[in-house]
Order: structure tokens, then C-alpha cells, then sequence
């Protein structure tokens, strides 16, 4: 639009000057703007007001390693039959607390994965209890993480692990460190990425975990997921052992890439922890596992 100019001579109009309105009408107003911004401080609030992609407070507490697969997949029939040679095992979140190893220890079990982190910002309030009670009962044990893709780099989350928990040390009695990919507990299923994007995330986070402890990452994740999220991808099994989770009697179909399972995550409802595993050797296998 073009500028209007008065032209030579003409009297320029002025206006009365407005007096200020009194605040006090808008003290109601404020308040309310004041009230909301706080509201949309609140973590979770702001993403879910704007359309963002968590929608739900972050639970890190209520996710564990198969937190997410009975909502998804349920509970196959039983059926099959497994390795001929196992060691029982379990895992642990901090949604177990303080975890009596000893008990663990006399009914059998030998092996003890612990969760350490969930993205970049949360560590198991009960790692040093869980992870050092392990050791100390004489089991072999270990660190997992709680991969969240879309919340920050994989890079960054190996860092976060590595530097909280989720180290190796050649004592034979420290297991390599676990990537957990499972379901997206704060929203869609694949975390809103791609295929290609998920698999350039787990690449990214495998090879820092390869670069910061000289081991070979162990991933956790069900058929159905990976074939879902990742297009059944099949090059990380030569070189990543595989834990998968299945309640029943057998683990069923493998993800593309995995000849054999490592670890079978087989009950979530065992008994003085829920969840029960089994490695798929003998214990001479396992031994030779944690001195990599």
C-alpha cells in the first residue's frame, strides 16, 4: 500500500491525547496469562497444549525391559522347546527396589541385568544397591538402557549410559551393556521415526558403546517390534547379541539377522522379581561372555 504524505500547506490533524485506563480492570486478566504460563511449565503440559509428541509426564520409573510388550503382543501359547543348556538369570528396574540377591542367589539364579538410564536425564535411583548386591552375592551382572530415539541422539544416550552405570571392565563378572528397544511408552510406537532414522539412531548408539568400552553392545527387542520399526533390518546380528522377551515356553521367531538368542526374557511374573531370564549356553558360556 502506498504511503499517504499531507501535500504542501495542508494542516496536519492531531489527535487528543488518550489518557492511560486505569489497571485495576486488568488485574483479573493478568492473573489468568500467569496462571497458564505456569500450567504450561508443568512437564508434560506445554508438549501436549502445542501437539508435541510427548503426550504423557515422564514415567522413567514404570519402564523396564519388557514394561511395554504385553500391552502390544500379549502372552503367546505355549508350545516349542529351548536350549538344551541355560543359566537362569534376572533383571531389574528401580520399580523393584531394594532387591534381596541372596534369595535370588539360592534358588538359582547367576546372572543379573540392571537397569541404569532412560534417555539422557534419568539413572535408577537403586542401580548401586541392585548392581553391587548382584556382585556381591557372587552373580555375574550387568547394565541395561532405556532407549528413548526421540528424545536425543544416540550418541549421546551411549555417553549417558557408559558414564552412568553402563560400563564394562575385564573382571569376568561384568557383563557387556544392553540397548533396549522396545515400544514407545509416551507415545506412537516407532518414536515418530522412520525406519532409516531408527536404525541410523541404533547405529549411532552402538558404535559409541563399542568406541567407549571395547565391547559389542547386547540388544533387547521383540520380533514384532523390530520387524514394525526397523523393516526387520539384518546386519546388527553379527556383530550385537540378541535378547528377546517372550512369555511362554519357547522364543518363537527370531528377529531378521539372529540365528539364535543370547538371552530369553521368558516370564514377567516370576517369583521375588517379575522378570526371569535365561542365557542360551552353559555357565562356562556365560563366564566367557562377560570377559568378552
Amino acid at each position: 500500500m502506498p504511503a499517504h504524505h499531507s501535500g504542501p500547506g495542508r494542516p496536519v490533524a492531531h489527535r487528543p491525547a488518550v489518557r492511560p485506563a486505569p489497571l485495576a480492570p486488568l488485574v483479573p486478566l493478568i492473573s489468568l496469562l500467569s496462571l497458564l504460563l505456569t500450567l504450561l511449565a508443568l512437564p508434560g503440559t506445554a508438549a501436549a497444549a502445542t501437539g508435541g509428541s510427548r503426550q504423557r509426564p515422564f514415567h522413567p520409573e514404570r519402564d523396564w525391559m519388557g514394561s511395554t510388550v504385553p500391552a502390544h503382543e500379549g502372552r503367546p501359547p505355549a508350545g516349542g522347546g529351548e536350549a538344551l543348556a541355560s543359566v537362569e538369570g534376572v533383571d531389574v528396574s528401580s520399580h523393584n527396589g531394594n532387591v534381596p540377591w541372596s534369595t535370588l542367589w539360592n534358588k538359582g539364579a547367576r546372572f543379573a541385568y540392571v537397569k541404569a538410564t532412560e534417555g539422557t536425564s534419568y539413572r535408577n535411583p537403586s542401580f548401586s544397591q541392585q548392581y553391587n548386591g548382584a556382585y556381591d552375592v557372587g552373580m555375574i551382572r550387568g547394565g541395561y538402557h532405556f532407549a528413548l530415539p526421540s528424545n536425543s541422539g544416540g550418541a549421546d544416550q551411549a555417553d549417558y549410559f557408559v558414564d552412568h552405570g553402563g560400563g564394562w571392565s575385564d573382571d569376568g563378572r561384568t557383563l557387556p551393556g544392553v540397548l533396549d528397544m522396545e515400544y514407545n511408552p509416551y507415545g506412537s510406537t516407532c518414536y515418530g521415526m522412520s525406519a532409516d532414522a531408527l536404525l541410523d539412531w541404533i547405529a549411532d548408539f552402538l558404535a559409541v558403546y563399542r568406541h567407549r568400552t571395547g565391547r559389542d553392545a547386547v540388544i533387547y527387542t521383540t520380533t514384532a517390534w523390530w520387524k514394525k520399526c526397523t523393516g526387520n533390518y539384518g546386519r546388527f546380528g553379527s556383530d550385537h547379541p540378541l535378547w528377546v522377551p517372550r512369555y511362554g515356553s519357547s522364543t518363537g521367531e527370531l528377529p531378521n539377522g539372529w540365528d539364535f538368542h543370547t538371552f530369553w526374557q521368558y516370564t514377567e511374573t516370576g517369583s521375588t522379581v517379575g522378570d526371569h531370564n535365561l542365557f542360551n549356553g552353559s555357565y562356562s558360556r556365560l563366564k566367557a561372555l562377560a570377559y568378552g
